[in-house]
């Protein structure tokens, strides 16, 4: 099947080399992934265009369209810098998603805020990510990409700011966040996000647990999308990726933005059933840069 207009494009997936893009899963082999993208790349290639996953940056940057795909907090520069020399690049202004750039509902030890607070990591999914490339570097006898990443435990909830230990603000590693899930009478909500180009989906998950992940959701529905967040977006350098928000006194408050989202297991029907979609806001990008 030959794209609309019938002109085949050659698509770059940038990522770290040492990432792990695809995998060969299941008992009959399969290539598979953890990431969304790789459906959303399948869908493409249906549609006629190429995709190439390139790992690092030496190989020659031959596409017409890129997407900078390093599964890292904070992309390394020459990753960045390897990006830009590709015609258009995908996520190119949001090397940065930690919590400090991003999160809405950050407060400080001096704060007047009288509700619960959270614990978080500065780092994306807890900085895992950046653990699991400095392990592969150092087998591979090379240095560590992100020195001194330490894993953090978990998120931990206090009832109220007074109760955090004052020596966790001094903390890089480390932010401390207003607890704001919506209540429900079976749980708590949230809200997600997910867009490619002029493409989205935006659902509100319930689940009976206070910190709400897609595979604890037992019910979701479609809500739309404050266009708050819509200038955020741009503000923060997104063209593909996930917010993770919720809606408190009124207005939205970004939780999290992720640029290389995975997809939820008891969802996978769900997220599936969006690729199409996303895949026609990819084609979006692809008609601006032609």
């Amino acid at each position: 099947m030959r794209p609309s207009g019938g002109r085949m494009t050659r698509i770059a997936v940038i990522t770290h080399e040492f990432d792990r893009f695809e995998r060969w899963r299941g008992p009959l082999f399969r290539r598979g992934s953890s990431y969304m993208l790789f459906d959303l790349l399948k869908e493409l290639k249906r549609r006629g265009h190429s995709v190439r996953i390139i790992a690092g940056t030496s190989a020659k940057p031959e596409a017409d369209i890129a997407v900078l795909h390093v599964d890292a907090t904070v992309t390394p520069p020459e990753y960045v810098e390897y990006a830009r020399a590709f015609p258009f690049c995908l996520n190119i202004g949001a090397a940065d998603i930690s919590k400090r750039r991003v999160s809405g509902a950050l407060i400080g030890k001096d704060d007047d805020w009288q509700g619960p607070v959270i614990v978080k990591s500065n780092l994306n999914n807890l900085g895992v990510r950046e653990q699991a490339l400095n392990r592969r570097s150092l087998r591979a006898g090379k240095p560590r990409p992100f020195p001194g990443v330490k894993l953090i435990e978990g998120y931990r909830v206090y009832a109220s700011l007074s109760d955090v230990a004052p020596a966790v603000f001094d903390r890089s590693d480390l932010v401390v966040e207003k607890f704001i899930p919506e209540p429900e009478s079976d749980g708590f909500g949230a809200r997600f996000w997910i867009f490619c180009g002029e493409r989205e989906r935006c659902t509100r998950h319930v689940s009976p647990q206070s910190l709400v992940k897609g595979d604890d959701t037992i019910r979701h529905e479609p809500v739309p999308v404050p266009e708050e967040l819509r200038a955020l977006r741009r503000q923060l350098g997104f063209d593909y990726g996930k917010f993770d928000f919720v809606m408190h006194e009124g207005r939205a408050v970004l939780l999290d933005a992720n640029k290389t989202p995975g997809g939820a297991r008891n969802l996978s029907a769900f997220l599936a059933a969006g690729n199409a979609n996303l895949a026609d806001g990819f084609e979006s990008l692809i008609r601006q840069v032609a």
